[in-house]
């Protein structure tokens, strides 16, 4: 059956829509492309197409483009070479055309070697109760520094990781919030780049310079809370080897600084990294770490165009253009690629296997090939609802990233008295560094008004508020000089004060996900710590329905003569 190009082109975006196509990287989906690029690429028949799909997965540009170019590449060799020109109908039908066998060569020898071959993966399960950084193999000088920040002994997630990560494997890292999963990457980072890496035979030739490592962040306080760790462990005099570049700053400052001060790490957001790349003032074809932070955020319709991007630059291999015959398999060889996230939705899983070689999966305790973790599908009715359904998948994810020394309650109050209620709870618990978390920005400065009529030291966080006034509310909120922090969802990601004791919803969150990673805020580090949420009676519901989604208990409970009374779940109903 002869297909014309308009059917086949309405066959491949049938396809395209049916198959949940990604949208970021090398995985377009054919909706986004023009008619040309369609008949260029797809000038087949229809079981030409579904052969194609058998063989190498799932429809992707990047798995046709390969194929393509390679049996495109063959018949100019063959014409040249004097061999029968194919016609324009056998070109149609035919998937592998009559070429001179001594032009003829496997695909897979084009590809480099570290593309073809799979890495060992060693795994030390010793080495997850490790004691000590020493034990893990960081550098000397690397731990001379951890112990001159009083950091000792590695968090559980951060055994796991270093050891894996340190065999230059592409990493997918989960654990809940406050576990230490910034330092579980940056540490083995900084054990092959900069001033502290362990010393190798090749350091006095080798003349590697610009940037080695690019972390991307989904937000300006998450990027400058991972710049605030590099610097704290390069130690002052070095610290300009690393460099922000966050949205909301000065664009032409940073550009001076990036070359100025040559720096080997770059920490910023995924507009600005983009947009200074484009300028050409950011070169990061020689580098050697891509890390995502909160990557589940930087999935996001938002960031498609800045994502696709970097992901295209970064760590490509210099000679090679963005349209290279071997694709971007050949194109990522050098690269080592991290993801990092509280929660590992479907979505993560997909892009990692996208991106990467062989990731594999780091948990506290646990390292497993990602290639064994089955992937959930989305479902078409409720009918199709199960166990395995993408719902039930970010539940789980949810429960994961929750730190697990948490007491949870939640107590009912009128939408007038709830900052009477906030203030009797704080009071009740004893608590010195509280977050309040609220849906909108426009309650921030009343809430923060009635709690400092009251004798308390309050102040506000948001996304108005210009670079300086964030940072001068942080220091001041971190240094103790406020006692809570009015804020929205903001800060309920990638805000990092070890000392917050208490969380309290004002708001409640808009689903479990939101409701883990707010309280994520407290508890960090193994500490302990108090989430309260205060809804009204008509929101109780809700409540329980997060509780069962969470499979936490969020208790019930009342502040009265300055103390928490909890009830039983029986009494409230």
């Amino acid at each position: 059956m002869r297909l014309t190009v308009g059917q086949v082109h309405r066959h491949v975006l049938a396809l395209a829509s049916s198959r949940s196509c990604f949208v970021l990287g090398d995985h377009l989906p054919f909706r986004m492309l023009s008619l040309p690029r369609v008949v260029r690429f797809h000038q087949t028949a229809w079981h030409d197409i579904q052969t194609v799909e058998d063989k190498s997965g799932p429809l992707t540009l990047a798995s046709l483009e390969v194929q393509n170019k390679v049996e495109y590449v063959k018949k100019e060799r063959a014409t040249r070479t004097g061999g029968t020109k194919p016609s324009s109908r056998a070109s149609a039908l035919n998937m592998k055309p009559k070429v001179s066998s001594f032009n003829a060569k496997p695909v897979k020898s084009a590809l480099p070697k570290s593309a073809v071959l799979k890495k060992t993966l060693k795994i030390d399960e010793s080495l997850f109760s490790a004691k000590s950084f020493e034990e893990l193999g960081l550098p000397p000088l690397l731990i001379d520094r951890l112990n001159k920040e009083g950091l000792t002994a590695p968090t559980e997630v951060q055994s796991a990781a270093i050891p894996i990560i340190s065999q230059k494997h592409d990493a997918v890292i989960q654990s809940y919030t406050g576990s230490g999963k910034t330092l579980a990457y940056l540490l083995p980072i900084l054990s092959e780049i900069g001033p502290l890496k362990r010393p190798t035979e090749q350091d006095s030739s080798d003349k590697r310079s610009g940037v080695e490592a690019v972390i991307v962040a989904p937000s300006r306080e998450l990027g400058m809370q991972i710049v605030r760790e590099v610097e704290k462990i390069l130690g002052p005099n070095d610290k300009r080897l690393v460099q922000q570049l966050v949205g909301g700053a000065n664009r032409s400052r940073q550009e001076e600084a990036l070359k100025k001060n040559k720096p080997i790490i770059v920490v910023g957001t995924p507009g600005r990294i983009s947009e200074i790349s484009a300028a050409g003032k950011l070169h990061t074809h020689s580098c050697r770490f891509l890390v995502l932070d909160e990557v589940d955020q930087l999935l996001s319709f938002n960031y498609r165009e800045d994502m696709h991007r970097i992901l295209e630059h970064v760590g490509r291999k210099s000679g090679t253009s963005s349209r290279d015959i071997l694709g971007p398999l050949a194109r990522r060889s050098e690269r080592q690629t991290i993801l990092v996230s509280a929660t590992i939705p479907f979505s993560v899983i997909r892009a990692a296997r996208s991106w990467g070689h062989d990731p594999v999966l780091v948990r506290a305790m646990s390292v497993v090939p990602l290639e064994s973790i089955t992937v959930p599908r989305p479902v078409l009715s409720q009918t199709d609802a199960n166990s395995n359904s993408p719902s039930n998948s970010v539940n789980q994810a949810a429960v994961d990233s929750l730190p697990p020394s948490l007491e949870h309650y939640y107590c009912t109050s009128k939408a007038q008295h709830k900052v009477d209620t906030l203030r009797r709870c704080i009071h009740a618990l004893e608590a010195q560094t509280v977050i309040a978390f609220m849906n909108n920005t426009k309650p921030l400065k009343d809430v923060v008004f009635k709690l400092e009529a009251r004798g308390m030291k309050a102040t506000e966080l948001h996304g108005d508020l210009g670079k300086l006034a964030r940072s001068t509310v942080l220091k001041k909120f971190k240094d103790g000089e406020f006692r809570v922090l009015v804020t929205n969802e903001l800060s309920a990601r990638g805000l990092d004060v070890p000392e917050c004791d208490l969380v309290i919803n004002l708001d409640l969150p808009t689903d479990s996900t939101h409701y883990a990673h707010r309280a994520g805020r407290t508890g960090r580090l193994g500490r302990k710590g108090t989430v309260v949420t205060i809804c009204e009676e008509t929101e109780t519901f809700v409540v329980r329905k997060m509780r069962k989604q969470l499979a936490v208990p969020i208790k019930p409970c009342e502040f009265t003569e300055g103390k928490l009374l909890v009830h039983k779940e029986e009494d409230v109903e």
